[in-house]
């Protein structure tokens, strides 16, 4: 049994330099559909044609493509990083929190890649 419970949802996390402009080249280019922009979070997020899949678009000056990172939806963040932590994972900082949106920590595998958990506060 594993130590948390994930949801049946997965965000692709980009970085990007104009977040409404890739939302729309992903519309036309690939039919998929724009969720929403947070602008005051830097953070836009658009619908893939696959069910519980979206690709969320960070905003950076200088964009790194190849730094996709997975963002897993679950419930109860607190508790499945403290599962998480006490089996020595290691976490990037402390949990993000954008009051109303969502809670947010960033883990690493073994190999150093980065995974994010996310716990939808809307």
């Amino acid at each position: 049994m594993p130590l948390v419970s994930l949801e049946e949802t997965i965000t692709i996390a980009l970085s990007v330099k104009d977040r409404h402009a890739s939302a729309k080249w992903y519309e036309d280019m690939l039919g998929f559909e724009t969720l929403y922009h947070a602008d005051e979070a830097g953070w836009s997020e658009i619908q893939t044609r696959t069910k519980g899949v979206t690709i969320g678009f960070g905003e950076q000056t200088e964009p790194m493509p190849g730094n996709c990172v997975p963002v897993f939806g679950i419930k109860d963040l607190d508790s499945a990083r403290q599962s998480l932590e006490q089996a020595e994972v290691k976490f990037d900082g402390e949990t993000e929190v954008i009051e109303g949106m969502v809670k947010t920590a960033t883990f690493y595998d073994p190999d150093g890649n980065a995974l994010m958990l996310a716990e939808d506060l809307t």
